[in-house]
């Protein structure tokens, strides 16, 4: 309970693995006043979003739980978010600690702040909020410091959006789209006629476009990782077999094949022990207290 106070509670602590806040800093406590503070988001490169906060926790409840509440407002009229409020909940169970957050916002913009909320940021900030919290289970309960759980993710975005990016051209744009005439010749030197050769080219890029959409959808398995790896080799062996002179062309199937086979393996090794935001309850199943109002 103390390691999770410290690291939500300490603002140092708090920045390492949420997300949502760049930066925190705690503004001089005033006596019989909450603690203050501003903080500041990168909303894009280049753009800054601050805010102020105050807070107040509550650590020695009869139960053993603890709470913390939250109001915050920001005045620059570029933040969607003009006030918020939430809390923070920490129940101990018999197997740890229960840890539990509700939120709520008024934004700017009148109708098209409210379209912009609902259709886009309104479940992006839900997301960060879950993966957020799994990256601090993973820091707590394993040891994994917050910016290393951040570099493996972004390891194993980047590796999934390379595969199914390669998978996705290589069958719509010379397959499907072009009908590379190279590949209509390997497929004929194996006997087929030109006819069926291009059919076999179209179904193939049809093949590879279906991949493409199986990688990202499969993301949180191994099995699409895998079955590039393997079939990258096998896919060279018949190229071998129907025509070697290609493998000595630029941008041949052998340099291909090893960078999507090296693509693979980065996402296989970054794929156990990543933040994710599906693994924590977004609703949860019993009645929680309401936020408050908001200031």
């Amino acid at each position: 309970m103390d390691a999770l106070w410290a690291a939500t509670q300490q603002p140092g602590q708090h920045q390492r693995w949420d997300l949502r806040f760049g930066t925190i800093e705690y503004r001089p406590l005033v006596a019989g006043e909450p603690q203050r503070f501003t903080y500041a988001t990168s909303v894009v490169p280049g753009v800054v979003i601050a805010g102020t906060g105050e807070s107040l926790g509550d650590r020695d409840r009869p139960d053993g739980s603890r709470w913390s509440g939250l109001r915050f407002w920001a005045d620059d009229k570029r933040s969607l978010i003009e006030a918020g409020a939430g809390y923070w909940r920490y129940v101990p169970t018999e197997d740890g600690i229960r840890f539990l957050t509700r939120y709520d916002y008024r934004t700017r913009w009148g109708r098209l702040g409210e379209a912009v909320d609902r259709g886009v940021f309104r479940p992006l900030f839900g997301w960060a909020t879950a993966w957020s919290f799994d990256r601090l289970r993973l820091w707590l309960e394993q040891g994994v410091p917050p910016e290393r759980s951040r570099d493996q993710a972004i390891a194993h975005a980047v590796a999934v959006a390379g595969l199914s990016g390669v998978w996705l051209y290589q069958g719509l744009v010379p397959k499907l789209w072009k009908v590379d005439p190279l590949e209509v010749y390997l497929w004929g030197r194996v006997g087929l006629p030109e006819s069926g050769a291009r059919a076999a080219v179209r179904g193939v890029g049809a093949a590879e476009v279906m991949f493409a959409v199986l990688t990202v959808a499969g993301a949180r398995h191994r099995w699409p990782f895998a079955a590039t790896a393997l079939a990258m080799p096998v896919l060279a062996v018949a190229v071998v077999k129907a025509d070697r002179s290609v493998f000595t062309r630029a941008f041949n199937p052998g340099s291909l094949n090893w960078a999507m086979t090296a693509l693979a393996g980065i996402a296989l090794a970054t794929h156990e022990g990543r933040p994710s935001g599906r693994r924590p309850l977004r609703t949860a199943p019993d009645r929680q207290p309401d936020v408050g109002e908001l200031p």
